[in-house]
């Protein structure tokens, strides 16, 4: 069983071989990560204007790249140019962006969030903000420094300053 959530991830024919610490202790950020998704996803889905996981990944996709075009936020997103479109519809429907003509390109439409996407996304921010202190306020200072280190330590080597690293960080992520 997993220290931290109890999902029954240790198993015996795991323990005592090579990097037995790194694979533990991966199974343990796999159940943080688990948590942390959830705190993340119901923290969004309490501001005032309830949005998919989806719909607001596509706002921070346009606020990152303001006047994207939908080919750039399709490839943005890893979906396909009808998924969307349809995305955009619901969002432009709900008054959070807006289409307009290129401004040099006749058959180029740019999307832009409205100042109510952009409102929407600052108010996630802030609640998912106070989401994660409610928790890391629980923790004592010492554990805060420490995971505040481990994190920095973390990033670093996902960015390829350690070895073991799988490749560069997603940039939309």
């Amino acid at each position: 069983m997993s220290r931290l959530s109890g999902f029954g991830h240790d198993r015996p024919e795991d323990a005592g071989g090579p990097g037995e610490g790194a694979l533990s202790l991966a199974r343990e950020m796999s159940d943080a990560v688990d948590g942390l998704s959830h705190l993340w996803s119901v923290a969004g889905q309490r501001a005032n204007l309830r949005l998919s996981p989806h719909q607001l990944r596509a706002l921070r996709i346009l606020e990152s790249g303001p006047g994207l075009n939908l080919t750039a936020l399709a490839e943005g997103m890893d979906i396909g140019l009808p998924t969307a479109s349809r995305l955009c519809d619901r969002l432009e429907a709900a008054g959070l962006l807006e289409r307009e003509l290129h401004p040099h390109r006749r058959r180029e439409v740019q999307l832009r969030l409205t100042g109510l996407g952009r409102q929407v996304l600052v108010e996630v921010a802030s609640r998912r903000t106070h989401a994660l202190a409610v928790v890391l306020a629980t923790m004592e200072p010492a554990e805060r420094e420490a995971l505040s280190r481990s994190l920095r330590a973390f990033l670093t080597a996902q960015e390829g300053g350690h070895h073991g690293t799988t490749g560069p960080r997603d940039p939309h992520h």
